[in-house]
């Protein structure tokens, strides 16, 4: 094992890790509450200098290292109720366990604005990005980043147009800081697993 990289999830060593921000493909999505899985992506690739350019699976990767490790960089162009048909390709072309060699980073709304939470499984939660990967894997066990968009004030306004809404000029600073939080989630789960991820960003 190459120092403390090599470790997944689980403790265990790993060859390579995948790693799928979810968004909508098309220049009217872009900045998007739902497209936070996309800005993440966007602030890793920028940090570890990795470019996001090959169209294959289903969406745009970019391969490289990150945290030590050998990893996959993925943005799902299916629109994000077919994340899973981009995330199924992946995870069968590069072979990996996606228990522990998968992250996924999502936008959540019940989440405030900025906050970030870490979880190693679980549901949905009524997102329907999370809900196709899950019904592809046929399983929920796999790691996840969820950044915060707030969920609406009034009752009447719609879930699709708020998630396909942007963020206010106020809560685009807090957005882009939590971003920044979100890469340095996904990379402490390269390094030191999932635990002490939680322990530090949760």
């Amino acid at each position: 094992m190459q120092g403390q990289a090599g470790r997944a999830a689980g403790g265990q060593e790993t060859d390579m890790y995948i790693i799928v921000g979810l968004g909508n493909p098309g220049r009217e999505y872009e900045g998007t509450r739902h497209n936070v899985g996309f800005l993440v992506l966007d602030k890793l690739a920028a940090k570890e200098n990795i470019s996001i350019l090959e169209k294959k699976h289903k969406a745009i990767i970019g391969k490289g290292m990150a945290a030590g490790q050998k990893c996959v960089l993925a943005k799902p162009q299916t629109y994000m109720n077919l994340s899973g048909e981009c995330v199924r390709q992946l995870i069968d072309f590069y072979k990996v366990d996606e228990t522990a060699e998968l992250i996924v980073i999502s936008d959540d709304v019940s989440l405030e604005v900025g906050q970030i939470r870490i979880r190693k499984k679980g549901s949905a939660g009524g997102h329907n990005g999370l809900k196709n990967i899950i019904a592809h894997l046929g399983t929920d066990q796999f790691p996840r980043v969820r950044v915060g968009v707030g969920a609406p004030a009034h009752p009447d306004h719609e879930m699709i147009d708020w998630v396909i809404g942007h963020f206010t000029p106020q809560e685009k600073k807090t957005v882009d800081e939590a971003v920044g939080r979100a890469v340095d989630a996904a990379l402490c789960i390269m390094e030191k697993g999932v635990s002490e991820a939680q322990n530090r960003f949760n």
